[in-house]
């Protein structure tokens, strides 16, 4: 690699690539969930999902046309540096990977007031989109290693932050994960999803964890609170774009963090659709 390939660079492609390219284990769940798959339409679904990757990742387009909101997950070791001067050159990545995918204008101009209301329009620069809040973990490695995700509005739309009463069982959370999930996959349209999870003390914690969750999670690796979740939203029968069908979920990613004394345990979940979680990792 040219020296010249900066953290700009770096960044900039790495966004590209979350936005383009399914990994390993996304495929691969795909192709397994298709062989195992009895029905005529969900199998004609899965088809059509598998051939959209491909043509995705051979011409570097965006896998969807909701090209999401960046958001950054940096783990730094304990004897790296961090700068501002570091940070700036990771958001102005952003911004030229934006507008090289190019993603969809979605910034909304104007003041408080005016995004809320949405009445002056979109910034036609797919890079004034700006990203969301950077997230730093310390962790017991010798790196710099930045995650970025690229989040669409439909799981926005179908996931819930709350707390869940867990009655001293296991049993009592998952069956509220689960309601949870089944009412979202029924409206979320672009199934098979990937309920993505965080258990924590308060809703930021609860957030992060299912950030962290999304980054490191692997399809071909589910734990057992993971598979019991999964089966279970497959046994719905909403299957691939709610057609029906056996394959309505290809996998479960959940993260547990710290808990407190308490009756109540804060769940965040995000309903991934079929593109998600759009992720890709490089060291800087």
């Amino acid at each position: 690699m040219s020296n010249n390939y900066t953290v700009k660079d770096k960044v900039r492609d790495t966004l590209i690539r979350a936005s383009t390219v399914y990994s390993k284990s996304h495929k691969n769940a795909v192709n397994r969930y298709l062989i195992q798959e009895i029905n005529s339409q969900a199998i004609w679904v899965l088809n059509k999902i598998a051939e959209n990757a491909e043509i995705a990742e051979a011409n570097k387009l965006p896998l969807c046309d909701d090209t999401g909101i960046p958001h950054l997950f940096l783990e730094i070791g304990r004897e790296r540096l961090l700068s501002g001067e570091l940070i700036s050159e990771i958001q102005h990545g952003v911004i030229l990977g934006l507008r090289e995918l190019p993603g969809r204008p979605m910034a909304v101009k104007g003041d408080e007031v005016g995004r809320l209301e949405q009445v002056y329009g979109l910034d036609e620069d797919p890079g004034a989109l700006s990203m969301a809040p950077l997230f730093i973990q310390l962790v017991d490695e010798d790196v710099l290693r930045l995650h970025i995700l690229m989040q669409g509005g439909g799981p926005e739309i179908r996931g819930k932050t709350y707390r869940i009463f867990h009655q001293h069982s296991l049993s009592a959370i998952i069956d509220e994960i689960v309601k949870w999930s089944l009412e979202g996959a029924a409206q979320l349209g672009c199934t098979p999803c990937t309920p993505a999870i965080g258990i924590g003390r308060t809703h930021y914690e609860a957030t992060t964890l299912m950030l962290q969750a999304m980054a490191h999670g692997d399809f071909a690796i589910q734990n057992n609170i993971e598979q019991k979740i999964t089966e279970r939203l497959n046994k719905s029968g909403i299957g691939p774009l709610g057609l029906k069908g056996n394959t309505t979920a290809l996998a479960t990613f959940l993260k547990v963090g710290p808990q407190r004394a308490s009756g109540v345990r804060i769940v965040c979940l995000r309903l991934c659709c079929i593109v998600e979680p759009r992720v890709a990792s490089i060291l800087l």
